[in-house]
């Protein structure tokens, strides 16, 4: 019999193929290191042509799979997500999207922030912007931490290890407050926009959403994903703003369909209530004054529980995107926490 024992990323999985099979799988593409060994018995030594077949065809496929693996690790995280530094400025802002966007989403605050700071813009490996889907593993962006691993690979690449201001839109404000936690010197304020810990209320805690109601937008998801692009778009952006509403549907729209599922399971079913009192970066948490996605209560929720200094700021529009439906107070906002002028 041939056993083939496989190191896998996340868990060790064994394989047996037996001396005359009918088919190989293969539980998992992302093989970090792979160990083969041959061990024939007397009993089925007469079959040693088709057993030694199924070995060398065995060690063709994950030869295939790991030659796939060592090129995408190969490639730059800078060149795999899009990164790109643009500005004039002394300091360093990186602008994080959020859940099914892309860097396009900062396009109307960029010209005034470029003149004040080095901006560092970038696309999740989730986003319809980057090319690889190969790059996008469910199973290891299956929380949120994977997520702040990349934050922090990406920006050391870029050798930006300090002092950094992060401006983290949704889940990428929660990803920033754990890159925070493991990096302390990385950022110097962290600038939460419209981000939450948890969705889901729960006892005492007003996430905006009950059980059924997420497990709704996920059926919707996976069942009519063409459709929810479109009225989720409406929902979460001011409808005063039709081009934006537009905008942020194509961008939906471009995030691949097999990824928008997990990915909208890891966001709106998680839960990163526990991070807060260990974040001790100064936060400045940007609410608007009608987010469908989350609720005023969730940024008061946040202010009291994060350790470090942390202040609320409310931004007079509707919907989920302040930097698109009301840039001007969204700047205003930030001028005023960072001192720089518009």
């Amino acid at each position: 019999m041939v056993v083939i024992y496989i190191k896998m990323l996340k868990y060790n999985a064994t394989i047996r193929i037996e001396p005359n099979p009918k088919c190989i799988r293969i539980r998992n593409k992302s093989c970090e290191a792979v160990t083969f060994l041959y061990n024939q018995t007397r009993t089925n030594r007469t079959h040693h042509q088709k057993t030694a077949l199924a070995l060398l065809l065995s060690l063709f496929l994950f030869s295939r799979l790991s030659l796939w693996k060592m090129v995408a690790l190969e490639r730059s995280l800078e060149a795999a997500m899009n990164a790109r530094i643009i500005g004039s400025g002394s300091e360093t802002m990186v602008l994080a999207h959020g859940f099914g966007g892309d860097q396009s989403v900062w396009d109307k605050v960029l010209p005034c922030l470029t003149k004040h700071y080095q901006v560092v813009l970038f696309d999740w490996t989730f986003s319809g912007a980057v090319k690889d889907p190969n790059l996008f593993d469910p199973l290891k962006y299956s929380s949120y931490d994977a997520f702040a691993d990349d934050l922090i690979a990406l920006l050391d690449e870029l050798h930006l290890e300090s002092s950094l201001v992060f401006v983290g839109h949704s889940m990428s404000g929660m990803i920033g407050c754990i890159a925070s936690i493991e990096r302390p010197q990385l950022f110097n304020r962290l600038i939460l926009v419209a981000a939450s810990p948890r969705y889901i209320n729960i006892d005492d805690y007003e996430g905006g959403f009950d059980d059924a109601t997420i497990d709704g937008i996920i059926s919707s998801i996976e069942s009519d994903y063409e459709n929810w692009t479109s009225n989720f778009a409406l929902l979460v952006v001011d409808n005063s703003d039709p081009i934006s509403v537009n905008n942020l549907a194509k961008c939906l729209k471009r995030m691949r369909h097999e990824f928008a599922v997990p990915l909208a399971k890891t966001v709106f079913r998680s839960d990163e209530r526990d991070i807060l009192d260990k974040v001790t970066t100064p936060c400045t948490i940007i609410q608007t004054t009608n987010d469908i996605v989350v609720p005023g209560s969730v940024a008061d929720y946040m202010h009291k529980k994060i350790k470090g200094k942390s202040t609320v700021e409310i931004v007079n529009t509707n919907g989920h995107f302040p930097q698109l439906t009301a840039h001007l107070e969204f700047l205003a906002v930030l001028a005023g926490v960072l001192g720089f002028e518009i």
